[in-house]
This record gives C-alpha cells, sequence and structure tokens, in this order.
C-alpha cells in the first residue's frame, strides 16, 4: 500500500481499499479484537480492471451487494475522471465484470456513496465544485446525466447519506466546513446546503491550509447507530460529533 486513500467494509471482517498509487486491495482482517495489536496482513485479492477498463488512480470505493453473493466494488479512478464498476464474488473475490460506470460531468471525482436505499449514487467532483448524483433505478453509463447536482461547496471531498436517506453530509477540503443538504421531495435538480457546519476552528484549519483546496475535512463517515459522525484530514487525524449537531435535527432512523 502507498497512497492509501478511500475504503469501504464489504463485511464486518473483510476490508476493500483504494491505493491511488496502485491498485484496489482486498483484506480479511484477523480475528480478534483490533485494540492494542499491530498486524502484518496481505491481500487476499488485488483488482486490476479488465483489458478496457483498467483502474487508474483509484482513490474512494464503495461496497455494494448484489444478488447470488456477489459485490461490485464502485471505484473513483481520481485522475482518469470516472468511476467504474468491477463485480466480485465472495468465494475468493475474483472480479469477472468490470466496466466503466460514470463519466459525464466529473473532474477528480474524490469520494462516493451509496444510498441505502440502493437508489442513489453520489459522486464528490473536486474540479467542478460540486457533487453528482446519478439515479440508479435507471440504466448507468459513462454517457449518463447527473439526476441531481449538490452545489457550494468549495472543494467537496467525503461525502454520506443519513441513515434515512433524507439528507447527504459533504466534507469541504477547502474550507473548515461539512455541508448539509436536504432531499426534500426527491435528489433530482440542483440544490444548495440548508446548512454549513464548522469541524476545525481557525488555527487548525490555517496549519493545512497549503492551497485553496486544502485544510479542510476530507475523510467523512456516519456509524452504523446513525448517531456519530467521524471527519478526518491531515491535520486533524479523526474527531467525532454528533449528528445532531451537523444536521440540526434528530435522526429519524432506528437501526436494525
Amino acid at each position: 500500500m502507498g497512497e492509501v486513500h478511500g475504503l469501504d467494509f464489504i463485511d464486518d471482517r473483510t476490508l476493500v481499499i483504494a491505493n491511488r498509487d496502485g491498485l484496489v486491495a482486498i483484506f480479511a482482517l484477523p480475528s480478534g479484537e483490533p485494540a492494542g495489536r499491530q498486524c502484518d496482513i496481505v491481500p487476499i485479492r488485488e483488482i486490476t480492471g479488465g483489458l478496457f477498463c483498467k483502474l487508474k488512480t483509484p482513490g474512494s470505493v464503495a461496497a455494494r451487494h448484489e444478488s447470488r453473493g456477489r459485490v461490485s466494488l464502485l471505484v473513483c479512478n481520481n485522475y482518469r475522471d470516472r468511476v467504474t464498476r468491477h463485480v466480485v464474488d465472495r468465494w475468493g473475490y475474483r472480479a469477472w465484470k468490470n466496466q466503466a460506470l460514470l463519466k459525464r460531468g466529473l473532474s477528480i471525482p474524490d469520494g462516493i456513496a451509496l444510498s441505502h436505499d440502493g437508489q442513489w449514487i453520489a459522486v464528490s467532483s473536486h474540479g467542478t465544485n460540486d457533487v453528482k448524483l446519478y439515479n440508479m433505478s435507471a440504466r448507468l453509463g459513462p454517457d449518463t446525466e447527473p439526476a441531481g447536482i449538490l452545489q457550494n461547496a468549495n472543494y467537496p471531498h467525503g461525502l454520506r447519506f443519513t441513515g434515512d436517506d433524507r439528507q447527504i453530509l459533504v466534507a469541504d477540503a477547502g474550507s473548515p466546513l461539512l455541508h448539509v443538504y436536504d432531499r426534500d421531495a426527491g435528489w433530482s435538480g440542483s440544490r444548495t446546503p440548508s446548512r454549513s457546519v464548522a469541524v476545525l476552528d481557525d488555527e487548525t484549519f490555517g496549519r493545512g491550509r497549503a492551497s485553496v483546496e486544502e485544510g479542510g475535512p476530507k475523510g467523512l463517515d456516519i456509524d452504523r447507530s446513525n448517531s456519530v459522525v467521524a471527519v478526518t484530514c491531515e491535520v486533524q487525524t479523526l474527531a467525532f460529533f454528533s449528528l445532531t449537531s451537523i444536521t440540526g435535527r434528530p435522526p429519524k432512523f432506528e437501526p436494525s
């Protein structure tokens, strides 16, 4: 692993990691509790892509469970300005299908998230300063137009749907803010943030301000209980916030 960028859990013991200067690697985590341990492990599979769909500068990845025990790995190829899809089985994780999935409107896709109802893909587009939303109920391909656009994020990076899919949180690498977008009647069309919350103080943000594109939050996730937001960037390794403090409303999702 070199320039590790994005990751996702395929299940509680299997992790997929996107490596900007290499490939996408799948790891089986060692058994037992992780706290207080240091382990060297090797990937159980590396995904390279297909003949006409080679992985190049993979940055972020999302795992989507399909029928018959298969998993789709949706990968942002950062400097190829596209998202590719790699379908693997759960018995060895060998890729049997590789395809270019999304490209229209993307410029340096830095983050990707899937809605919990399986209907939407959100992709942050660094070069166009927005987030593109694609409707998965339609057939997707490189020429598919985004159905929705989230605006007014300087340099969007990590992003996540809340557990009820009513809101999307977006980390803005070019400011100290997390932006909150509301679904309203649906995710189609353009919208601006309903709320923006500082997750870095001015001093911390300034220390990481090497350029107008840097200094702010990048990594972002919401825990399984839909109550805690985790944020990370170069100068702030990991910070936790209540989801309510970010969205301004209590979560409506109840975990199963």
